[in-house]
């Protein structure tokens, strides 16, 4: 079963992508922070993609990518931003992330979503 970690500070958000993503089959996990979402990882969490808010208090979600990305070079990430004007820094790229991997908040059709996930976790 493809195992989801959704990191998002906004409860109503987390809370619908998990729930959305459990019905499509997925089996999820919610982390309110990036430093939540590092604990996760180091304590043993096995994703196989992680869904990144990028505006989240304390470390952001760039930073986030990068701390999990150290510990778990194989976890695929997708970003999921309400900035409209986000653009991925080149830290980002450089580890494999490209603007098919960004989706703006708020996201009308969560299938597109869902689909995403299943088409960057094939092997």
């Amino acid at each position: 079963m493809l195992s989801v970690l959704v990191v998002d500070d906004d409860a109503a958000v987390r809370e619908n992508l998990v729930a959305y993503l459990e019905d499509e089959g997925m089996q999820m996990a919610g982390a309110e922070s990036g430093e939540q979402a590092v604990q996760m990882v180091r304590d043993g969490g096995q994703y196989q993609v992680c869904v990144m808010d990028m505006r989240l208090p304390g470390m952001d979600g760039n930073a986030t990518v990068m701390a999990l990305h150290a510990l778990r070079p194989e976890l695929v990430f997708l970003v999921h931003t309400g900035s409209a004007n986000y653009a991925l820094p080149a830290e980002l790229r450089a580890i494999g992330i490209v603007d098919q991997d960004v989706f703006m908040k708020p996201l009308l059709d969560m299938a597109l979503l869902a689909n995403a996930i299943r088409a960057v976790s094939e092997p």
